[in-house]
């Protein structure tokens, strides 16, 4: 590698915060910003001044208080290395911790070479926090722990250490311990270079090195063993130096950390408090310490030619670029797509190949993203992260020069769990609306629309009840629309249960030729519940082959539309044995329509029922609400067919009608603590409750004369 490339390359840093809801991700990346001068004034999340953090930058992500989408930015850090200022460059995404916007995590996580996870010192890990660390785990991506909100009441910032080594089960120690806590929490001290930094001035702008307050001084000597301890446990040279008792220096532990946090079996604990305006910094020169740059991560690409073999990506400018769109969002210029360079330059007018369609794009515009706002730029390097305009693709495309048949692996998209019925108030809105049916599914692949053949609704699914209600809510804000949303309709079923003869006569006479035709036989269940038969056992010509098709054609449509709902008919097998024909009155249409009446007025005979469909529900939560939860699905008449309990959690499996599950997701947080997730799939059909069939056949009646009478 080129000394002038590793010189640049060593000062920058791809990294996102990542954290459970409401650990102060959003706040602690407005300090960040507020600190390396990207913004002037600092504003909080849920502020007085109503201006809302700079990250925020959705006016529903402001009134809710909550992150929504990722949002990227740049800044420059200035560090003092031995005595002179060194200025890194960040790349910073700031993620959401609703479990609902995951898909917005993992697209930040994928493209990131590292990450600080944010934990609350008063909670500790909680259950978003292991949702993250499962896919920083996936996307191998190392990470630096700061815990935040030390100045609250009840701040223990070694129970959250402690539970990052068990409950996470990566290897963790700190290296600062609090002067101080909750309201008398001052600063920190560096257990590395053994003194104490405090935070003054206005907006703790001047940080003041001092030495170790007398009170703390043992309190350090012992967690700074600890620190060792737990580096030899990790790394060698530290292990050889702690077993031959000898002291390391201070720049060995730091390589060390280096060492093991890059290689993902260690992460280095801070503190501080993000709203006080305390510890920001120090973690701000641990990123530049401890995180990897874009050349210290092995990023691998599929080579389509060779049979999606893996290749290594380097991040030299000079090789021929690769690229990887990870995000997309409307603006007013038209569509911004985020991209990860990977290797190679991306220079403003030249063209890019689309790896997925094969198609060549030009690149008018590049710019450098704050939150919203943007600097344009005339080209980009190998390892930074940059938007483009005019650029037409989806999230998770590789772009490469044309040169190369590379694709980067694609990102995990998680299954559909809720989906709601939507329709816009007004008739002229449909325009818009589909509109941003297009747009929301092309920036979000958890987000999926799809029509309903049977009951012609619009259904809209995604990953939780607050997730589709952002998407509604951003309809009429966005696009001015306003929808109605309701329970979608359940795909019921019909079917019989018994046998039932029949022996129809349709006569119809209205000047000229009439209908005629008549049909005998019985309907019974089918041996396989999910199909239908039809059967002719008619000898000795009664009724001729011609108009036999049309029998079984007349069978056909009337499983179309059954006669309790108006939905499919399962289960059921016809048998026609005789029947009568006239000279000239037959038809194939009155056979057809003769076949239709006799199933419906044999339906009833054969005892018709409505079938439900029953999911297979999988429901994981912690030990403690077992109670709880067995409640909720007892509540819902689910049969519970297995319990498997683990150490901590366990897992649920039964089967429990549709109908019971809407807003199911929201009762299931609230009887957890948000700690419980559930998964469905559709299992079988089953009769539904003969109380819920009285209603449903009534309610189906009410709206066909609703019909008849327009």
């Amino acid at each position: 590698m080129a000394p002038e490339e590793v010189q640049r390359l060593s000062k920058v840093r791809n990294i996102g915060i990542a954290a459970h809801i409401d650990s102060g991700k959003t706040t602690v990346t407005e300090r960040v910003l507020f600190y390396t001068g990207r913004i002037k004034a600092i504003h909080e999340v849920r502020g007085k001044d109503a201006v809302g953090a700079k990250m925020d930058s959705m006016e529903l992500e402001r009134e809710k208080g909550i992150t929504i989408q990722s949002a990227a930015t740049f800044c420059d850090w200035k560090k003092k290395e031995n005595g002179k200022e060194e200025t890194y460059h960040f790349n910073l995404i700031d993620t959401p911790g609703h479990i609902d916007f995951t898909i917005e995590v993992e697209r930040a996580l994928r493209v990131l070479d590292g990450a600080v996870m944010i934990l609350c010192a008063v909670s500790g890990v909680q259950s978003q926090t292991t949702t993250v660390d499962r896919q920083m785990k996936r996307y191998n991506v190392p990470r630096i722990s700061f815990i935040n909100k030390m100045d609250r009441m009840g701040a223990n910032p070694w129970k959250a250490v402690e539970q990052i080594n068990s409950k996470l089960k990566m290897s963790a120690a700190a290296i600062q311990i609090p002067i101080g806590a909750e309201d008398e929490f001052e600063g920190v001290v560096d257990l590395i270079e053994m003194k104490a930094i405090y935070f003054e001035g206005p907006r703790g702008t001047k940080v003041r090195s001092d030495i170790i307050p007398t009170t703390l001084r043992e309190l350090a000597a012992e967690k700074r063993q600890v620190l060792i301890e737990k580096l030899a446990d990790v790394d060698d040279e530290i292990a050889e130096i702690f077993l031959e008792e000898q002291e390391p220096s201070n720049e060995q532990i730091k390589a060390a950390i280096r060492r093991a946090t890059i290689a993902r079996n260690f992460s280095p604990v801070l503190m501080g408090s993000a709203l006080a305006d305390k510890g920001v910094q120090p973690m701000l020169d641990a990123v530049c310490d401890y995180l990897p740059n874009p050349s210290q991560i092995e990023n691998t690409a599929l080579d389509k030619s060779k049979d999606e073999q893996v290749v290594k990506l380097v991040p030299y400018n000079s090789l021929p670029f690769v690229g990887l769109a990870f995000k997309l969002e409307e603006n007013n210029y038209g569509q911004l797509t985020y991209i990860r360079v990977y290797q190679g330059t991306l220079t403003k007018g030249t063209y890019l190949f689309n790896s997925r369609t094969d198609k060549k794009v030009r690149v008018p515009r590049i710019v450098r993203m704050h939150s919203n706002e943007m600097e344009d730029v005339s080209e980009v390097g190998a390892g930074e992260i940059c938007a483009v305009f005019g650029v037409d693709c989806a999230s998770g495309d590789t772009f490469t020069d044309g040169g190369l048949p590379y694709t980067m692996s694609s990102m995990f998209v998680p299954d559909a769990v809720m989906s709601l019925s939507i329709k816009p108030k007004r008739t002229a809105d449909a325009d818009n609306f589909s509109k941003a049916m297009n747009r929301f599914q092309r920036e979000d692949p958890t987000f999926r629309v799809h029509v309903d053949p049977e009951s012609e609704e619009t259904i809209i699914s995604g990953m939780g009840e607050l997730h589709l209600e952002v998407y509604v809510e951003r309809l009429k804000r966005e696009y001015k629309t306003e929808c109605i949303t309701g329970q979608p309709r359940v795909a019921y079923r019909e079917t019989i249960s018994r046998r039932a003869e029949f022996d129809y006569l349709l006569r119809r006479q209205s000047g000229g030729p009439g209908d005629f035709a008549r049909v005998a036989g019985w309907i019974e269940p089918n041996e396989t519940p999910e199909d239908n038969h039809y059967e002719s056992q008619v000898v000795g010509g009664h009724i001729p082959d011609k108009f036999l098709t049309a029998c079984a054609k007349g069978f056909d449509l009337t499983c179309e539309k059954g006669p309790l709902l108006g939905h499919r008919v399962i289960g059921t097998k016809m048998v026609i044995n005789d029947g009568a024909t006239h000279v000239t009155d037959s038809s194939d249409y009155a056979f057809s329509l003769a076949t239709q009446m006799a199933f419906r007025k044999a339906f009833t005979d054969a005892g018709g029922q409505v079938l439900e469909p029953l999911m297979k529900t999988t429901i994981t939560a912690p030990n403690e609400f077992q109670g709880n939860i067995l409640m909720l699905m007892n509540k819902r008449n689910a049969t519970i067919h297995d319990t498997e309990i683990g150490h901590e959690d366990f897992t649920l499996i039964c089967d429990c009608s549709l109908n019971a599950m809407f807003g199911f997701s929201s009762q299931l947080r609230a009887a957890t603590q948000g700690k419980g997730e559930f998964s469905m799939e559709f299992s079988h059909y089953a009769p539904a409750p003969p109380h819920l069939q009285k209603e449903l056949i009534a309610k189906y009646e009410i709206e066909l004369e609703a019909k008849r009478t327009k």
